[in-house]
């Protein structure tokens, strides 16, 4: 069964449509990048996907997960989803991360909020888990509170975090960008390894080349609302069919 299943999806604000006609499928444990320059629609799109549209958008079309319509389903619903069967990783790690918590009870707090440990095992995997995300000392670490963390450190657990429950589904909005390259390598193997090992599929979310080419076996190129490209990466980004996909590789050569 399609673990993602996204079809004539369109969000309008006002009546002004942002997003349109957008259709595309994810497979279970497939790694799928959504490329596009900033205000193509990308963002907009997995929000509809998680539910998570800005107040005043509306979107229509269909969003399935498994055999689960999310467009239209309520908050309670959509609570059990999130941070379980799908996550989500955002570009700027402290907006997710609690300033007042520390690092290793916010990773326990994931599994204990969707009861898939007790507090006992969930306090322990919560270790473990800073230690797969590659995090040094991660006991001390655990014990540390966000801003006495690296930006990078940071999105390391907050990547933790979203692989706690181990989800089905991943999407990851940008968690590089702001990373200084050396850091973002770093970042772009532990989730690759994450998702490898957890069989879980990704949508990747970037403006960078570079990085969807680096984590994507496919990927979707989109522009004003559209999805414009689709195909396996390694043919959209040596050989691409549409003008726009070339501009971008233009652009990032």
């Amino acid at each position: 069964m399609t673990l993602l299943a996204v079809e004539d999806l369109g969000i309008t604000a006002g009546g002004s449509p942002l997003v349109e006609d957008v259709s595309f499928a994810i497979e279970p444990g497939e790694r799928v990048g959504l490329i596009g320059a900033s205000g193509s629609g990308k963002s907009l799109t997995a929000s509809a996907v998680m539910g998570l549209l800005p107040e005043g958008l509306t979107a229509y079309g269909s969003v399935r997960f498994g055999d689960r319509e999310l467009l239209g389903a309520g908050e309670r619903e959509l609570s059990r989803l999130r941070g379980k069967d799908i996550t989500m990783v955002f570009q700027e790690p402290m907006t997710a991360l609690n300033p007042s918590m520390r690092v290793g009870k916010q990773v326990a707090e994931a599994m204990l909020l969707h009861r898939t440990r007790d507090r006992r095992a969930a306090s322990k995997d919560a270790v473990e888990l800073l230690e797969r995300v590659r995090l040094p000392e991660p006991e001390r670490l655990a014990r540390a509170y966000p801003h006495q963390l690296s930006g990078g450190q940071r999105q390391r657990v907050v990547l933790a975090i979203a692989l706690a429950n181990d989800p089905a589904l991943l999407i990851c909005d940008e968690p590089t960008t702001a990373l200084d390259v050396t850091v973002q390598a770093r970042i772009l193997d532990v989730l690759a390894d994450g998702v490898r090992e957890r069989e879980s599929a990704l949508l990747f979310i970037t403006h960078d080349l570079a990085v969807v080419a680096t984590v994507c076996e496919r990927v979707l190129v989109m522009n004003e609302g559209r999805i414009v490209e689709s195909g396996p990466t390694r043919r959209v980004l040596s050989a691409p069919e549409h003008e726009y996909t070339a501009r971008l590789l233009e652009a990032s050569s």
